[in-house]
């Protein structure tokens, strides 16, 4: 299968919002944890192991980072062009300073609420942790705006099959139970597992249109 990421450029790295290129198009960003595997998941979906910069140490990621991608073909053949993934900041790590942290929290919530090129957000979570308050806020903030949300349950290689399986099954439960909405599967970036399964969800991301997106749904 061929890969719809491939071709994935470096564009610019933005410390505010108003710096990423025009809002026009579609794009899709992705958001988690600075230790669960963000840069890594990017390289493995766009095919590039140097699109995104890894690091051993966590949060390095401090400017959200606009990757341009050649134009996608819907089912139908129709291109959508002009479109983009958007790496944001790793968010929670200690060693970041207060005042970066807080600054990023300002600049996170400003993109995600007016951004209206923004298609979709991919969540990076370690599959072997729960879900931390960061991930919590960012699948309620994704239902309150009609915000598809696809999560990878990331390094699904530290775990047997079995357990990985099970660790799936639990977060989809927990999806039920606490009404929170989004899509969910299994990744290993260094084992490739669910590579291509992403890569479709990316893909179909980018092409659906943007409806109510950002707009507070009634309670």
């Amino acid at each position: 299968m061929s890969n719809p990421l491939q071709g994935a450029q470096f564009v610019l790295a933005a410390h505010r919002i108003s710096q990423l290129p025009a809002d026009l198009g579609a794009e899709v960003a992705f958001a988690g944890r600075s230790n669960a595997g963000k840069s890594s998941a990017l390289n493995a979906l766009a095919g590039h192991k140097g699109l995104a910069r890894t690091s051993k140490t966590p949060g390095r990621t401090q400017q959200m980072v606009a990757f341009s991608l050649p134009a996608c073909l819907s089912d139908e053949g129709r291109p959508q062009a002009d479109v983009r993934l958007i790496d944001l900041p790793g968010y929670g790590y200690a060693k970041v300073p207060l005042e970066m942290r807080e600054h990023w929290k300002l600049e996170i919530d400003a993109y995600l609420h007016q951004r209206r090129s923004l298609r979709g957000l991919v969540l990076i979570v370690d599959i072997r942790h729960p879900l931390k308050e960061f991930d919590r806020l960012m699948l309620e903030f994704c239902f309150a705006t009609q915000l598809p949300c696809h999560l990878l349950l990331t390094k699904a290689d530290k775990l047997s099959r079995g357990q990985a399986t099970q660790a799936l099954a639990a977060l989809r439960k927990q999806f039920v139970n606490e009404s929170l909405h989004a899509t969910a599967q299994i990744f290993s970036s260094s084992a490739g597992t669910g590579v291509e399964e992403a890569r479709e969800a990316v893909r179909t991301l980018l092409l659906q249109p943007r409806a109510g997106a950002h707009q507070s749904r009634e309670r």
